[in-house]
């Protein structure tokens, strides 16, 4: 599997076989991140209403491409599946005092692509019931929450990584040369999580991720914005 950040909650993960799935897409204008660079088999986004999550409309798309709204297979049976791939989706919200509007709700997900099973954190911005915690138990990578208020904060972070036990957490959601909204950290706070020995860097925007390579104990990889 490549798995390539496009910047804030926008990855573009890629199967041996090509099947190209495409998370939270931003609006480039806005955000300042790059246009999404090719055609999608699925885009799946944690909601349909959030300038920074739920562009699908703004990527290139196969003729047979599927979007996916997390919030809502969450409130559906919690499952779907398209392309050969199962999405589970379960229900979160938005920080209960988010600064810019009334919290709304949206969905986190998980699928599994060569074998490696993915969570995607969508925009949550509480700590984690049980249910959520459960969730994402057995997930292989999580794409997580590191920029802080008004998204997850960083001790519950380490509460979900602690009991979930991924192999590999990959940050996003935070303060970068691109977009840096004044609350957000910079990357250098979500990484006091991690002992210095148990952090690598991709140093690029892709990244190979095989099954048989996976950590036995969890690490994190900081992959660079597009």
């Amino acid at each position: 599997m490549k798995i390539t950040w496009y910047g804030q909650a926008s990855f573009g993960l890629e199967s041996d076989s090509g099947l190209l799935i495409v998370t939270d897409p931003y609006d480039p204008e806005t955000s300042g991140y790059k246009e999404f660079p090719k055609p999608a088999d699925v885009v799946i986004r944690s909601s349909d209403n959030d300038s920074f999550h739920c562009n699908a409309h703004l990527v290139p798309q196969k003729d047979d491409a599927d979007v996916i709204t997390a919030l809502d297979v969450a409130k559906g049976g919690g499952s779907v599946e398209s392309h050969g791939v199962t999405f589970k989706a379960v229900q979160a919200m938005e920080h209960v005092d988010h600064h810019l509007h009334d919290p709304d709700d949206n969905g986190m997900y998980r699928f599994n692509i060569d074998g490696i099973e993915v969570g995607h954190m969508g925009d949550m911005g509480n700590p984690f019931t049980d249910e959520q915690m459960d969730f994402f138990r057995g997930v292989d990578v999580l794409l997580a929450l590191a920029g802080g208020f008004p998204v997850i904060a960083h001790d519950e972070l380490k509460k979900v990584i602690d009991e979930t036990k991924p192999k590999l957490v990959i940050p996003m959601h935070f303060r970068t040369l691109t977009y840096k909204p004044r609350d957000s950290f910079w990357i250098s706070e979500f990484l006091k999580l991690f002992p210095d020995e148990q952090v690598d860097f991709a140093f690029s925007s892709t990244a190979t991720i095989n099954k048989s390579d996976l950590p036995e104990s969890t690490r994190a990889l900081v992959i660079d914005y597009l």
